[in-house]
């Protein structure tokens, strides 16, 4: 004979009193251990999330996710409540020796799993059709446009001119942290273009911040608008190409720094003067004009992302040349020189050109002691400067 109503409900109670128990006996356990619950479950909740949105566009990318979200919980607590429920209520006991009615089909509960997924699935679609029109939205009004351009294995941005056609500055140092980085004005539309030569490869231009990642495909025009939240001026975002791209894709990394509108067109305008002010280089190829430095003549080359010579000396108290030759084609590079190590006091820095070509750099006296010369655009290339 089974058990009665009443015996099975007494027995559900106590399975369910014993669940507690073992829940409240490790939560006592984690707090003798000094772990902080809350601060722990808050964690865990915010690592199943996306980075905090900068951007207007972030913002709805994040409220989308927030949706998704809710919707996979609510699913999930349903369908494992059902599935204890079921194993609780209906779990065999020693004295059931029948097997229990058997139902076969039941229209009420196929409407239900048919209905019920159908709705969620189209509202999803609904949404996200509209956060992806606003998301990829690029209008011709956006009060300031740059060109991101990728190549093997660096960024530059170009700053355009209204019609954004016309380049009125070349940023070829992708971090902030070189002096470089791709400046933008916070609570003012961006437009920015994606490009890459159509002799490259596939790229993607990727900032965690943004929740937002766009591929850069050659013989593909691609363009977006983003507007950094006013609020978020000053702070500099980090950035990455985030398709594997070859050897070099790990140096492909760039920054992103907020400056308020007035400080954004202060800086834009000063950079403009700068290179209108800047002499016009010498032809690709050829050895730059020396300033009539005198000394030795250190050869310097550099080839995939990285210095063919390792190690370098010079003599103390006397300037010297460097002639170095960009052998990346289309990679910009340079030879700076930092004392101590690469991340030490700048002391000298050589004129950024794309390869193929050579230039001759005239250094300084330097002090004796040990020196690093570096690039500016890839930080990762470094070498060895002996000064005796």
């Amino acid at each position: 004979m089974s058990d009665s109503p009443r015996s099975q409900t007494s027995q559900t109670a106590i399975f369910a009193l014993a669940i507690g128990a073992a829940i409240i006996g490790l939560t006592l356990i984690l707090l003798a251990l000094g772990i902080n619950v809350l601060e722990a479950g808050g964690q865990f909740v915010g690592s199943l999330y996306p980075p905090i949105a900068v951007t207007t566009e972030g913002a709805q990318i994040r409220d989308l996710y927030t949706v998704v979200f809710i919707i996979a919980v609510v699913i999930f607590l349903v369908v494992e409540g059902l599935i204890l429920w079921t194993v609780i209520r209906y779990r065999r006991k020693p004295t059931d020796v029948n097997l229990p009615p058997q139902t076969h089909g039941n229209n009420i509960a196929e409407f239900v799993w048919t209905v019920v997924p159908t709705i969620i699935v189209i509202f999803m679609f609904i949404v996200s059709w509209q956060t992806l029109n606003a998301v990829d939205a690029s209008s011709p009004d956006a009060q300031t446009k740059i060109r991101a351009v990728a190549g093997q294995f660096q960024w530059q941005f170009e700053y355009l001119s209204p019609d954004g056609n016309t380049v009125l500055y070349t940023e070829n140092i992708p971090l902030v942290s070189a002096g470089g980085g791709m400046m933008v004005p916070a609570g003012r539309t961006v437009q920015l273009q994606l490009f890459v030569s159509p002799k490259d490869v596939i790229h993607a231009f990727y900032v965690p911040q943004f929740l937002f990642k766009r591929d850069v495909v050659p013989g593909r025009n691609t363009s977006f608008d983003f507007t950094v939240d006013a609020a978020d001026a000053g702070q500099t975002f980090r950035g990455q190409c985030a398709e594997l791209c070859g050897v070099g894709h790990f140096t492909m990394l760039f920054e992103v720094k907020a400056l308020t509108e007035t400080d954004f067109d202060a800086w834009l305008a000063g950079k403009v003067a700068e290179a209108n002010a800047t002499p016009p280089p010498p032809p690709s190829g050829g050895p730059a004009p020396s300033g009539g430095a005198a000394g030795e003549t250190l050869q310097v080359s550099a080839s995939g992302i990285k210095y063919e010579q390792s190690s370098l000396t010079a003599t103390a108290g006397a300037p010297f040349h460097i002639q170095f030759e960009n052998k990346d084609q289309g990679t910009p590079h340079n030879v700076a020189i930092h004392q101590g190590s690469s991340t030490g006091t700048e002391v000298f820095k050589g004129e950024i050109f794309s390869g193929v070509a050579t230039k001759v750099y005239d250094v300084p006296a330097l002090d004796a002691g040990s020196y690093a010369f570096v690039c500016t655009v890839h930080p990762t290339m470094t070498g060895t400067l002996t000064v005796q």
